[in-house]
């Protein structure tokens, strides 16, 4: 039997995208960024954001038919975020799917923008479950046991900043350019990381449960400290600063992914798996770190390609055609969700407020 054709739409926060998949076959993905919209405000500016998602979601589908050779009618099922994120941009990206799967006469599947994530490794490794996934994003960082397209299991995870708002602040704090991930890392590979020592948050609690605002927070302090003794930062403090953050950021997660693994093979898993996913993953530190944990424990280790690490809809429309085969589909009661947490059994880790609990 032929896999259903899938159209996924992403809109959770600035990037606008459309894809089509067919089971494991990616058939065509489109992103559309907004970096130069946000620029001059140091960070995404959310309603900015919703009224690009409104302008170019359906040029994004259009590109995306275009590239697949295929029609709107062709297609099976549309899946869309419907959440977490940025409100306006959710909104926008569901309202756009509820209207053309009335039109077309086509399932409708809400897709969790984490579990897009967290899926991502079936799509482009078929990892079997129950595999260990660090998601680390921006937004996210949490440890979980993957063992179903709703299955999810939280280890840990940051009880404040996410380690990809802490790389955009800390290129804030350094006069770098957004997005700060790939900023702070190709200047970190320029200085030296053992020359500041920074913090390595929570190594002394157990569990798998992390902290970057602390860290955050000492960069800010040793930056001061070189401007008040030598009037400014050459480009090698610059660099070596950023150098010893990243090293701080790697440690700590490489640390706490070995207390998630020993939890996850307490389930003994017939093929245990560590996956990274998020925009995070794309830092090579990072990634050198986690696949060195791998070798040591025996675990396979996998990784996306850049273009799914970071938000897209291909993942979105693989998530939503896991879930269509699960005989998961939403009718036009679809709420756009600024939160919606993973695991629903555990204990917010950030407080949950009237809208619920962020993760």
């Amino acid at each position: 039997m032929t896999d259903p054709l899938i159209l996924g739409l992403e809109s959770s926060c600035d990037d606008s995208a459309a894809a089509l998949t067919r089971g494991r076959d990616v058939l065509a993905s489109v992103v559309k960024g907004q970096g130069a919209l946000h620029a001059a405000y140091g960070g995404v500016v959310p309603e900015i954001a919703a009224r690009a998602h409104a302008e170019r979601l359906d040029l994004c589908v259009e590109e995306a038919l275009a590239e697949a050779g295929v029609t709107l009618r062709a297609v099976d099922a549309i899946a869309v975020t419907a959440g977490p994120g940025l409100i306006g941009g959710v909104l926008s990206g569901v309202m756009l799917a509820k209207g053309l799967a009335a039109g077309l006469g086509k399932p409708l599947v809400g897709v969790n923008h984490l579990a897009g994530h967290a899926l991502t490794p079936r799509l482009t490794d078929g990892l079997a479950f129950p595999y260990l996934m660090l998601l680390v994003s921006g937004g996210h960082c949490q440890f979980l046991t993957v063992r179903g397209p709703q299955d999810f299991s939280r280890l840990g995870g940051t009880i404040d900043d996410a380690p990809g708002e802490a790389f955009d602040k800390t290129a804030r704090l350094l006069g770098l350019p957004q997005p700060g991930g790939p900023s702070v890392e190709a200047e970190a590979l320029k200085g030296d990381e053992r020359r500041f020592r920074f913090p390595r948050p929570l190594l002394d609690r157990p569990g798998c449960d992390l902290s970057f605002s602390g860290l955050k927070t000492a960069l800010l302090r040793q930056r001061d400290q070189i401007v008040a003794a030598q009037g400014g930062l050459t480009r090698q403090d610059r660099a070596d600063l950023c150098a010893g953050f990243q090293a701080a950021v790697r440690d700590v997660l490489a640390e706490k992914a070995r207390r998630a693994i020993s939890l996850y093979m307490d389930e003994a898993p017939a093929s245990p798996a560590l996956a990274v996913a998020g925009g995070v993953a794309a830092n090579r530190a990072l990634r050198g770190a986690l696949e060195a944990l791998c070798a040591e424990t025996g675990l396979r280790f996998t990784a996306p390609p850049l273009a799914l690490c970071t938000d897209n809809a291909a993942m979105i429309a693989y998530a939503g055609g896991e879930l269509f085969a699960a005989g998961v589909t939403h009718d036009m009661d679809l709420a756009a969700r600024p939160r919606w947490p993973l695991d629903r059994t555990a204990a917010p880790l950030v407080g949950s407020g009237k809208k619920g609990a962020k993760a």
